[in-house]
């Protein structure tokens, strides 16, 4: 049975719709609203269904603390402090408004992902029409009752939970009050091996959690989401820069706008491709029934001679008999002179011969 359809701003998300395309700002702006703004002009502009933005304080997500399990080792951000990462990738809660006008100027949908009940409560003032739960979220529980409560769709990455934690945190989710629920199908590497992308999980996703499922994505490119498409993900997720030479925390992992606009595009059309299972002749073929092969004369036959293979052939087009028909008409002789290039009829032959 196919996973119910959803709404958000009025978009409909599920396996009979194009597929929903995020596109994920993160901490790319570098630090600068300019940026940010012209970030989401670029993105509107790849034809992405919405954008999102992430809604912390490095205060509000971990602590200055000076301790090993504090500092991350390897990756990206190696030997970075937690701390000092979120400092510099934090999008300010004083520029949240902005975005959002210019969202909506450009005419896309804006939500966030928020990391606790402070950035909830923003992102509720300014009409966000959904909430995301990131990956290292998924297992906050009290956070997505919180979300939850305020009765918008709830899109929650799945990235490191096991099918215990995913069934809680959809369960929490619907419980508090949540319009919906999303999962995303995700791998927490920064950028996430091909390999490791594990993608036939999507359909399982889906077929196990009863909702819409899609993938939050970081491999490099652009094959896993359109492949992701084909195996019924309903929303795809991607982060974005301006230009990856530009740097950012995020930077490594995520595409440019023209690499954007060919994901979106490819998205939409593998989902276009994707049709229904039939085996019924298309209107688009119809014209080509006539080059398909069937039976022909291949070398002029005289009245009486028996047909064979040497003077009969299955060729291209198709206005003889069919080529199953082949057996049967070998051995019967021709009821009249036939020339090279006729295509082969049952008149065109006596009814001796071979049956």
């Amino acid at each position: 049975m196919p996973a119910p359809e959803i709404e958000i701003a009025g978009r409909r998300i599920g396996v009979g719709h194009a597929p929903f395309v995020i596109c994920e700002l993160s901490g790319n702006h570098n630090g600068s609203l300019d940026r940010a703004l012209a970030m989401i002009d670029a993105a509107a502009a790849s034809g992405c269904d919405a954008i999102k933005i992430q809604t912390y304080t490095a205060d509000t997500i971990t602590m200055d603390v000076d301790r090993p399990e504090f500092r991350i080792r390897g990756g990206l951000w190696d030997g970075r402090s937690l701390y000092e990462l979120y400092q510099e990738a934090q999008t300010p809660y004083a520029w949240h408004a902005a975005l959002f006008a210019r969202a909506r100027e450009r005419g896309v949908i804006l939500f966030s992902s928020p990391f606790d009940e402070s950035a909830v409560d923003l992102l509720e003032s300014l009409g966000a029409p959904a909430y995301k739960i990131a990956s290292f979220e998924a297992v906050d529980l009290p956070l997505i009752r919180y979300a939850a409560s305020k009765g918008k769709p709830l899109i929650i990455s799945t990235g490191m939970a096991n099918l215990a934690e995913i069934e809680a945190a959809k369960a929490a989710a619907l419980e508090a009050g949540a319009a919906s629920v999303v999962l995303l199908h995700c791998v927490s590497s920064y950028p996430a091996a091909l390999e490791d992308a594990n993608l036939r999980t999507v359909a399982d996703m889906a077929q196990r959690f009863g909702c819409p499922v899609g993938l939050s994505d970081h491999t490099p490119g652009t094959a896993a989401a359109v492949a992701a498409v084909a195996l019924g993900a309903s929303v795809v997720e991607k982060h974005f820069t301006l230009a990856r030479g530009d740097g950012g925390p995020d930077a490594a992992f995520s595409l440019e706008p023209d690499e954007f606009a060919a994901l979106t595009r490819d998205c939409k059309a593998a989902w276009s491709a994707l049709g229904r299972a039939h085996y019924d002749l298309l209107g688009s073929e119809r014209g080509n029934l006539a080059f398909r092969r069937s039976l022909y004369v291949a070398r002029d036959v005289a009245a009486g001679e028996p047909l064979s293979r040497e003077n009969v052939r299955s060729i291209r087009p198709g206005a003889g008999l069919p080529p199953a028909e082949l057996e049967r008409a070998l051995g019967r002789r021709a009821a009249r002179a036939l020339k090279r290039g006729e295509p082969l009829a049952w008149d065109m032959m006596d009814g001796t011969g071979r049956p």
